[in-house]
């Protein structure tokens, strides 16, 4: 059995190995980043349609987005007590730099980025101490990845995380990989990430760690991907059912209700497949058109007057409680979760 230590970022280390996946819109929040942060692990805060509560946000969603980023980054410090922060921000979204900034500009630790290659993250971070960590799905995407990072700006990654085709919301599969991911002996390809980024940490010096995303769940998860190698791991759906989760209780007993047949593939609005529980909404969205309003400006690849139904309408009205006409994205192992739970359980659960 492998070791758990702490996860070792840079200048920042997290006591416990956990860090808490970004799930928009509003899921992860102020709250429960805080909460995870405060346990030890590493919180983290979604940047999707982040501004969504505040009054202008149907008039100017991308003032309101950016300005909730500050709002939430500030509110999630006082409850962290000192632990570690960061920000998922998608490199698919609409006006990607001045979310990057936005954050930087208000101090977080970390960001995550993945929904596409983030090639010119280290350029838009500049040269602040925020600590940078691509999301990837395969050895390739890291290479190239690197590779640029290393050639243009004279960097690398601060950590790598690989996520799963398990793992919850858009997914950089196939959906024919998706409706078999055993036929993609994905452990294969965690062990050649890590491989690759080992060797070209090495060759500068540098240890970069790797987390794995997508299907953890149980410290048995962790335990598996640590004896691959990994440095940490990424969960997102464990925390969902969580108290100090930000989002309605409904979205919560949606999760807890739902059955492993109700966790279906879905072909998102925007262009990529994803992974969420078959509810109401999504039979009617199989179905036809569903109205919406004014464009929201959230990802650069949605064309309004194409798209079966508005993403953010969907997400919104899901994290607001209205689960009957919502999208309500998991990863495969939400059928799992039974009850409510505390962040401190779950995070004394995964302590070395």
């Amino acid at each position: 059995m492998a070791e758990i230590k702490p996860l070792v970022i840079g200048d920042l280390t997290a006591s416990v190995p956990v860090i808490q996946g970004g799930m928009g819109v509003g899921v992860s929040l102020s709250s429960l980043a805080g909460a995870v942060a405060a346990q030890g692990g590493i919180g983290v805060i979604s940047t999707a349609q982040i501004g969504y509560r505040e009054l202008d946000f149907d008039t100017d969603p991308i003032g309101a987005n950016l300005r909730a980023i500050g709002t939430e980054i500030e509110k999630a410090r006082k409850i962290a007590a000192g632990g570690i922060l960061g920000v998922n921000i998608m490199v698919a979204t609409r006006r990607y730099e001045d979310y990057v900034k936005a954050a930087v500009g208000a101090g977080i630790d970390l960001i995550f980025s993945g929904a596409g290659l983030p090639m010119d993250l280290p350029k838009i971070a500049g040269g602040s101490k925020t600590k940078l960590a691509p999301i990837v799905s395969s050895v390739k995407s890291v290479q190239v990845i690197m590779k640029y990072w290393q050639k243009k700006y004279d960097r690398l990654p601060d950590a790598v995380v690989i996520e799963g085709p398990l793992a919850g919301g858009h997914l950089g599969f196939g959906r024919e990989q998706l409706d078999d991911p055993e036929s993609l002996h994905y452990d294969d390809e965690v062990k050649a990430v890590i491989a690759q980024v080992n060797e070209t940490a090495a060759a500068q010096g540098i240890r970069i760690p790797v987390v794995m995303a997508g299907g953890v769940y149980t410290r048995a998860d962790m335990e598996h991907y640590f004896a691959m190698g990994a440095s940490g791991v990424q969960m997102a759906t464990r925390f969902v059912t969580t108290y100090e989760c930000d989002a309605a209780e409904a979205y919560k007993q949606a999760y807890i209700d739902a059955a492993k047949e109700d966790i279906v593939i879905v072909q998102s609005p925007v262009g990529m497949p994803g992974r969420a529980i078959l509810n109401p909404f999504m039979k009617r969205a199989k179905e036809g058109r569903i109205p919406h309003g004014k464009c929201h400006l959230c990802i650069k690849t949605c064309e309004p007057s194409q798209t079966p139904y508005c993403i953010t309408d969907a997400l919104v009205n899901a994290v607001r409680g209205d689960t009957d006409n919502g999208l309500l994205f998991c990863g495969a192992n939400a059928y799992r979760a039974a009850k409510l739970e505390h962040v401190k359980d779950i995070m004394d659960e995964f302590r070395p």
